[in-house]
């Protein structure tokens, strides 16, 4: 018999070994039967055209009240049902394509675009700030502070809520994976402060987004669609960008202009997948899938990571790393254009910029649950020689 297979395990590697989970679930079939981190049988989907299926087929819905019945919300990393909470990530169907075409126009490539220079504004303030703080040659490891801050002070510039809030932000972003429920109470009680700092600034996609949506939407509903904006790539960001860092600093960028940094970026997406699972979404009815017949409220994952790394799958075509369908990833662009912005102002500002160990001795680490790996480390010197003039 066969040893299980076993992908929501924690697990330390080399910057350039994949989990090994991600393979065995591959040669394992299209659909494969695991162990749920909150308990059960669950299925996870390995084979591209039957993962499109599932993300665009109506009957997998994302409703956290499919779940199965006694499911711990906090161990499986569920939002509260449908029932109880309003959001873009857990609705299906008409309501979800009303409450998405609300988003689409501030999150469209045009949209987002507008923000760009001020991201880069954003990226190279920050790490000046790093490169000001050691010597000449000195060393920042950038997992300590900025890959949490980069992206967390981005979505709060583009939401609207005031610069002076990040570190807020970056608390209740952490807190929210806290087992213990006052620092959660608490996180969420941050997050609706944050919510409500936007919307009295102004000016923002927060502020944008109330005057796009029904006059009767509540107030806890319009916070807690704001505290999905803020949370929802941070913890997939703040480990990309590590990656990201690494292999720019590593291999460099062919050429400089934007449309080289796009490339880039989309080249490291393709190996490195922000996500190694989509969220979960559940059989509202009886499904028949690649031969099993799954009953209603059976758990179903799909293996972006595997799925885009697979050996031999061709090159060009549409990629799952933001998924596909209806949940296709609201966020992209805003993921797109600030990785973007940070390549051009690694790349412009700090051309002599290295990663202060080998990159092979770079390493990884997963949590568990369906979070992916991150750098336990980013050493990294920004500047071999000081850019003051000396005293005279």
């Amino acid at each position: 018999m066969s040893e299980p297979i076993t992908p929501f395990v924690p697990v330390e590697r080399g910057v350039t070994e994949h989990r090994p989970a991600h393979a065995a679930l591959r040669a394992a079939g299209p659909l494969v039967r695991v162990e749920a981190p909150a308990g059960g049988p669950a299925w996870i989907v390995t084979e591209e055209d039957l993962a499109r299926q599932v993300l665009t087929d109506a009957r997998f819905v994302k409703d956290p009240g499919m779940a199965p019945a006694g499911w711990d919300r906090r161990v499986a990393g569920l939002e509260r049902p449908v029932a109880e909470q309003m959001s873009v990530t857990t609705l299906d169907g008409h309501a979800h394509a009303a409450l998405r075409k609300a988003h689409a126009p501030m999150f469209s490539a045009r949209g987002i675009s507008r923000y760009y220079d001020r991201m880069a504004a954003i990226a190279r303030e920050l790490l000046d700030d790093l490169a000001a703080s050691v010597p000449a040659g000195g060393v920042v490891d950038l997992t300590a502070d900025f890959t949490a801050r980069f992206p967390l002070a981005v979505v709060v510039e583009v939401l609207g809520v005031p610069a002076e809030h990040v570190d807020r932000a970056i608390t209740a972003c952490r807190d929210l994976f806290s087992p213990d429920p006052v620092a959660f109470g608490a996180a969420l009680a941050a997050f609706a402060e944050l919510a409500d700092a936007a919307l009295e600034a102004g000016g923002g996609v927060a502020a944008e987004l109330r005057d796009r949506l029904p006059d009767d939407t509540g107030r806890d509903d319009l916070r807690y669609l704001i505290l999905v904006l803020i949370f929802a790539g941070q913890p997939t960001m703040e480990a990309f960008l590590g990656f990201l860092v690494a292999d720019l600093l590593e291999h460099g960028v062919r050429g400089t202009d934007r449309e080289s940094l796009g490339e880039f970026v989309q080249e490291v997406l393709r190996r490195r997948p922000p996500a190694p699972f989509t969220l979960w979404r559940f059989t509202a009815v009886e499904v028949e899938l690649a031969g099993v017949t799954l009953p209603p409220r059976t758990p179903v994952l799909v293996d972006l990571f595997g799925i885009t790394v697979a050996p031999g799958r061709p090159a060009g075509g549409p990629d799952l790393m933001f998924g596909a369908g209806p949940h296709y990833c609201v966020g992209a662009q805003l993921a797109l254009f600030q990785t973007r912005a940070l390549t051009e102002v690694l790349t412009e500002h700090y051309p002599h910029a290295r990663l202060a160990v080998p990159f092979s001795g770079l390493r990884q680490i997963d949590g568990g649950g369906t979070l992916g790996g991150r750098l336990t480390a980013l050493p990294v010197v920004l500047r071999d020689e000081d850019p003051r003039p000396p005293a005279s």
